[in-house]
């Protein structure tokens, strides 16, 4: 053999020694293949020899309700998780631990039979250390997940859906016995805006854990590193640690001069590079990503970013996708966070709860400013214990303490995980907490300066958020308890809210309910009252309700609020915002035609990562005989021809019209993972039609190998149904109203807040005065329970209506000349209506409407 040639493959195998060696220092596997599951509570499998053979494959992320298809109901109760592991001799010298992105929402942990941990809160990752419990050769790690509704975990109520599930990211992580702690990197750049981004120290506060049986000396080195990978500054500290303690060091760079700074413009991120030595030897790293910037918020004149003024054009983000629900890829948070980049906004509203690290590192990369909003929530309907309407803060007292400590605990947890995102602008505490029972308002408003305080305590460079704030009204109102209000549909408009004195934003607007394609129009919706959404001087902005279509407790009517469906594809009004901001002319419209061929699209073909980070989105359109794309919309079957992969409901889908799984104008949709390496044939078919196949890459894990891998688990789709029949109850507490005018105090949500003493009135020179309830729900209505302040003879036309356009009157009392105070209006109608209005067109000599509650009676149909 020639000497170069020996050099050479010398030089190859020691180059992956070398990594290896480094690699050493922090190893992280991911964590998300080759697991088992079952639906239920079984005893005793948490056991090594527990026989799973009959349990699903699956690999993460993973949801109890795979496939899920915007159904109001979702399998709640126990799901069990099992996968097998090998460590080596080398591996037990390390820590152990196992870090999860997020379980919904009570895990229990155990590693060969023992438990190891547990964490209760759906949205926040957590750590366990498996160490003790770890062996050498073959483990096993089991995990007992539950999504039943809890009395003292929040959130106690939302109108989301909360389906269980291990359904994000899982990592198996070996470290040094002295280590930097899991998220324990804090940056921060306190000189940048008094320097105008001129110059700024970097400041480092950096936890250190040693599990070593002595006290020990250290070196730490932090490192900024630009994005060519050059070390702009740097410091060093040398520090003794305890026995068995973590210990938190400070530190501070030497100046960084004229850094690039983060914007939606231009989001250029920065590398923090903590290297902790002993004596010589390197025994840990980590990367932290950091931008450059400062922000500011002003009550009068809105938000600025590195000190210009920036107006938030915004949209609110649930985190659900068709088929898969909660448990979405990194790619698939990605897509989002670009989807609504492209068309122009520049900020999202995580709504309700923190979202994936993946999500938040996709704004920080892609250039989306953050709002990052903590579980404490609460929605409309019964506020009974027991299901996710309950009462936001809890009706018992005893569950008073716990119930707050798990509020304040995922607070701080969001705050550790995410607070090196330069994309995130503030920590929001809630959303429409005041959806309680009317005796606990004492607690929410108690409990939401507790979470303020804390939050100034863990971050003094961010404010702290009252989101859904627009109620109660009045002396009750809890707008101003935080540092930023965040008020929802009508509270744009509401008297009450307007210039309140503190930094401000329209946290929700819009509210429509559409179908794809939708109409070609930006939804204004309770904006369009004042001409809000030509914004004000003293607000920072606005977030449309919603970006996307999700799954909610209520139903596809209340889910079908996005501009973009659920399968992610955009309707019109996506369109009009990208036209509207970006000016992108949208494309032409699917017309009319005869069905000849389809054409399938894939978001990417190479290069996708098996390991449950990553998918490819499949687009299907129905095309004419010239190539046109056509409104028509036959049945469509997506099927794997060759190779590994899944899609939700397993090796294929079937999407049909009016459908859950659904094909509607000429196109459909969902995302495709595998976690095998190889090359995937997908065929559409359509009966009669040409079909169309894609050829897909996938990359990082063990190669496909027919009937030996582990094949696809096929899960026919059916629509959950918690129970049978229809859910009866009571509509329009503290939901949005609107009134043609108010006297001064009396505005019209006085009509609908729960109190018998406060009331709406509207100006006496009002003669054509209507007031209208938006119930944000489609009950089939079986009375209108209307109350007065007091006694008189009421000229009024009640009238419902679903899209708040066509009305269908109810009751005329036009004429009335007999006094009442109250009536009760039975409804004779199986139709679903969202608005109620009452118009009282002429009261001129009489007494001038006080009306003091509006009940709506009715059931959900299912």
């Amino acid at each position: 053999m020639k000497r170069e040639h020996f050099l050479l493959l010398i030089s190859l195998f020691l180059l992956p020694l070398s990594l290896l060696a480094e690699n050493n220092l922090r190893s992280e596997i991911k964590f998300n293949r080759e697991w088992k599951y079952m639906r239920g509570d079984y005893s005793k499998a948490e056991s090594k020899n527990y026989d799973d053979s009959k349990w699903e494959n699956i690999g993460l992320p993973h949801s109890f309700s795979i496939p899920y298809f915007m159904s109001r109901d979702f399998y709640t109760g126990y799901g069990w998780y099992r996968k097998q592991f090998s460590l080596s001799g080398q591996d037990l010298s390390k820590v152990l631990s196992l870090e999860f992105d997020g379980v919904f929402q009570e895990a229990e942990i155990f590693i060969n039979g023992e438990k190891v941990g547990t964490h209760r809160g759906g949205y926040t990752g957590f750590s366990v250390d498996i160490t003790k419990s770890a062996k050498k050769g073959e483990n096993i790690v089991a995990v007992r997940v539950n999504n039943l509704w809890q009395a003292t975990l929040a959130p106690r109520g939302g109108e989301h859906v909360f389906s269980g599930g291990i359904y994000r990211n899982v990592r198996l992580v070996k470290k040094d016995n002295t280590h930097i702690s899991w998220a324990g990197i804090t940056v921060t750049t306190p000189e940048l805006e008094s320097s105008n981004g001129e110059a700024t120290t970097v400041h480092i506060k950096s936890e250190i854990c040693n599990k070593d049986k002595s006290d020990t000396n250290f070196r730490l080195i932090s490192k900024v590193i630009d994005k060519s990978g050059k070390v702009i500054s740097k410091v060093e500290s040398n520090i003794e640690v305890p026995s068995m303690t973590t210990l938190v060091i400070y530190q501070a760079t030497p100046s960084v001069k004229s850094p690039l700074l983060w914007s939606p413009d231009s989001p250029v991120l920065y590398s923090m590079v903590s290297e902790l030595y002993k004596g010589g030897k390197l025994i840990d790293k980590e990367v932290t990503k950091f931008g450059f910037r400062w922000i500011k918020w002003s009550a009068d004149k809105g938000f600025f970013l590195n000190g210009k003024h920036l107006f938030f054009h915004g949209a609110n983000v649930h985190q659900d996708q068709a088929g898969w629900g909660d448990a979405v890829t990194e790619e698939a948070s990605r897509r989002d966070v670009r989807m609504i980049k492209e068309a122009g906004f520049n900020m999202i509203r995580g709504s309700h709860y923190p979202h994936s690290p993946a999500f938040v590192e996709a704004c920080d990369e892609e250039g989306v400013l953050f709002w990052s909003e903590a579980p404490f929530w609460g929605t409309a309907g019964d506020k009974s214990d027991g299901y996710w309407t309950s009462s936001a803060y809890p009706n018992r007292k005893e569950d008073c303490e716990e119930f707050e400590k798990s509020a304040l605990d995922q607070l701080g947890e969001m705050i550790k995980i995410h607070r090196n995102s330069p994309s995130i602008i503030v920590w929001s505490m809630c959303n429409e907490p005041f959806f309680t029972s009317p005796n606990t308002m004492d607690g929410v408003k108690s409990l939401l300066k507790k979470m303020v305080n804390r939050t100034h305590e863990l971050d003094s460079t961010r404010l702290a958020a009252i989101g859904g704030s627009q109620r109660p009204l009045g002396k009750d109102r809890i707008d101003l308890i935080g540092d930023v209000a965040g008020y929802n549909g009508d509270g744009s408009t509401i008297v009450d809210f307007q210039n309140p004195g503190i930094p401000n934003v329209v946290t929700e607007y819009g509210s429509t309910t559409s179908d794809r394609p939708g109409e070609y129009n930006p939804g204004w919706g309770d904006l369009n009252k004042d001409e809000g959404w030509k914004g004000r001087d003293w607000r920072s902005g606005q977030a449309i309700w919603c970006g996307f279509d999700h799954g909610s407790i209520f139903g596809p009517d209340m889910g079908k609020m996005g501009m973009v469906d659920y399968f992610r594809i955009p309707k019109r009004s996506w369109y009009w915002y990208r036209n509207e901001y970006r000016h992108i002319a949208p494309p032409q419209w699917p017309v009319d035609g005869v069905p000849y061929r389809l054409a399938l699209h894939a978001s990417k073909v190479k290069n996708i990562a098996a390991d449950g980070t990553d998918d490819v989105q499949l687009t299907v359109v129905v095309l004419d005989s010239s190539g046109r794309e056509i409104t028509d919309s036959p049945d469509v079957t997506l099927k794997v021809i060759s190779g590994p992969g899944e899609f939700p409901t397993g090796s294929s889908i079937s999407f049909r019209k009016d459908d859950d799984i659904r094909i509607q104008d000429g196109k459909a949709a969902i995302s495709f993972r595998s976690y095998y390496s190889g090359i995937t044939v997908v065929e559409a078919t359509s009966k009669g039609l040409q079909s169309a196949k894609v050829s897909l890459s996938f990359i990082g894990a063990p190669l496909y190998k027919k009937g030996i891998s582990q094949q696809v688990t096929n899960r026919p789709y059916r629509r959950y149904v918690r129970n049978k029949g229809e859910e009866a109850g009571h509509f329009g507490l503290n939901n949005p109203t609107f009134s043609t005018t108010s006297e001064s105090g009396r505005s019209s949500g006085y009509a609908c807040d729960g109190k018998a003493e406060t009331f709406w009135q509207p100006v006496s020179s009002d003669n054509n005065a209507s007031w209208t309830l938006d119930m944000e729900r489609w009950p089939v209505i079986d009375e209108i329970v209307i109350k007065f302040a007091q006694s008189g003879a009421y000229k009024y036309i009640l009238e419902v209506s679903e899209d708040n356009k066509g009305w269908t009157k109810v009751k005329d009392l036009s004429d009335n000349k007999s006094l009442f105070d109250n009536q009760v209006v039975k409804v004779d109608s199986k139709e679903k209506y969202r608005f109620v209005r009452i118009s009282f067109p002429y009261y001129d000599g009489y007494v001038i409407p006080k009306l003091s509650e509006v009940d709506v009676k009715g059931s959900l149909d299912k």
